[in-house]
C-alpha cells in the first residue's frame, strides 16, 4: 500500500467514531469475512489502524479501492465540509433522458480531454443521488487524492453541490457538468452549508411550506385551552398572524438546517430626499452575517413570538423564497450582476 492509500485510510479512521467503524468497512466490501471478524473494533485507533493496513495489504488493496473507502464515508457523513450549490440552466432536448450511464461516461471523457492527469470515482445511491470524486493532477504530475473534489448530483434536476473545488479546476468541472447533463450554462446559486442535506432540502423543496392565504389556520396553539379568556379573546387574531406570516416566510414543521446568512453591503448614505449624501465614488461597505444552529428556525421563531415586526422583509424571505444565503445588496443600477440584491429605498 503506497503512501496516499495509508494516508487516506488514517484519516477516514481517525475521523470515524469507534462505533460505525465496522458498518463503514463491511459496506467497503474490501475485505473478507473472517478478515472482517479479526479486527477489533474497540482497540485504539492506531492499532486498529495498523491491522486494518495488514489486511488490505494480504489482499493487495489499491489505491483506488480506498477511496470508494473514502466515499463511502462521505455518504454516511454528508454534512461535513463545506458545500457549494450551483444551477444548471437551458436544458437541451435530451436532457430528461440522460442516464447514469450516459453521464458517467460523457463527464469522465470531458474531463480527460482537458486534464490529462484526471482521476474520478462514481457512485448512484437509491434516493438517486450521484455522487463524484475528482482526484486533480496536471500534465506532469498525478492526480493528488488527498485534496478531491466532492460533487453530487440528482439526474433530471438542475442543482448541483460541489465540495472542495479550486478556482484552477472549477472551469474544467462546470464544462464537464454542462456537457454531461446537456445543458448550456451553470451558475452559482450563492448558497453554501455544512449541511449538503439541508441545502437539497431547501433547493428542491423537499420540506413542509406554507402558502398565503386568509382562510386556513395553522397556528398549533389554535387548539390549546386558553390560559385566561380575556388574554386569550385579546391576543388570539395577533398571534395566528404572526405565526401565519412566519410560517409563509420561512415554511413549517422541520426546516433545513443551515447555519448562516450573508449580507454584504455596498451601497451610499442617503438623505430623506434620497439623494445620496457624498458626491465621491466611494461606497458604504459593510457585512451583516446571523449564525445560528438552524437560522431559518431562528427566524421563524423571532417572527412568531413577536421578537422581531412583521411582515418579513424580503431580505430575509428571499433565503427560502431564492434558494440562497448570500446577499450582495447595491444601489439598484442598470447592469448590476445576477449575484447582486438592489438596496430597498429609504
Amino acid at each position: 500500500m503506497d503512501e496516499q492509500a495509508r494516508s487516506i485510510l488514517q484519516r477516514i479512521i481517525r475521523k470515524t467514531p469507534s462505533k460505525r467503524l465496522e458498518t463503514i468497512i463491511r459496506s467497503w466490501n474490501c475485505l473478507s469475512e473472517d478478515q472482517l471478524h479479526s479486527l477489533n473494533y474497540s482497540q485504539p485507533k492506531w492499532l486498529f489502524l495498523e491491522n486494518l493496513v495488514s489486511r488490505c495489504e494480504e489482499n493487495r488493496v489499491s489505491l483506488k479501492d480506498v477511496t470508494k473507502l473514502e466515499m463511502i464515508y462521505h455518504i454516511h457523513n454528508p454534512n461535513q465540509g463545506t458545500w457549494h450549490a450551483c444551477q444548471l440552466f437551458q436544458a437541451e432536448d435530451d436532457a430528461l433522458s440522460v442516464h447514469f450511464t450516459q453521464f458517467r461516461e460523457s463527464f469522465i471523457a470531458h474531463l480527460e480531454d482537458v486534464v490529462q492527469h484526471v482521476s474520478v470515482g462514481m457512485k448512484k445511491l437509491e434516493d438517486g443521488a450521484i455522487w463524484v470524486r475528482t482526484a486533480w493532477g496536471d500534465n506532469f504530475r498525478k492526480p493528488n487524492h488527498l485534496k478531491p473534489t466532492y460533487l453530487v448530483h440528482y439526474l433530471q434536476s438542475s442543482y448541483v453541490f460541489i465540495h472542495n473545488v479550486t478556482p484552477k479546476h472549477r472551469p474544467f468541472l462546470y464544462q464537464a457538468l454542462v456537457l454531461a447533463t446537456r445543458h448550456v450554462s451553470i451558475k452559482e446559486c450563492h448558497l453554501s452549508s455544512r449541511s449538503l442535506t439541508a441545502m437539497r432540502d431547501l433547493l428542491m423543496k423537499q420540506y413542509q411550506q406554507v402558502f398565503p392565504t386568509n382562510q386556513e389556520r395553522t397556528l398549533k396553539e389554535r387548539n390549546a385551552p386558553p390560559s385566561h379568556p380575556n388574554i386569550e379573546r385579546e391576543h388570539a387574531e395577533s398571534s395566528e398572524g404572526r405565526h401565519q406570516m412566519a410560517c409563509e416566510a420561512f415554511g413549517c414543521g422541520v426546516l433545513p438546517k443551515l447555519e448562516t446568512a450573508v449580507y454584504k453591503l455596498e451601497t451610499r448614505y442617503r438623505g430623506n430626499s434620497n439623494n445620496t449624501l457624498n458626491d465621491g465614488d466611494e461606497l458604504f461597505r459593510g457585512v451583516v452575517k446571523f449564525s445560528s444552529k438552524n437560522i431559518l428556525e431562528s427566524l421563524r421563531h423571532c417572527v412568531s413570538t413577536g421578537m422581531a415586526e412583521g411582515p418579513v422583509t424580503p431580505l430575509l424571505s428571499s433565503i427560502t423564497q431564492k434558494g440562497r444565503n448570500y446577499f450582495v445588496i447595491t444601489d439598484k443600477v442598470s447592469g448590476a450582476t445576477a449575484s447582486q440584491t438592489p438596496a430597498p429605498k429609504a
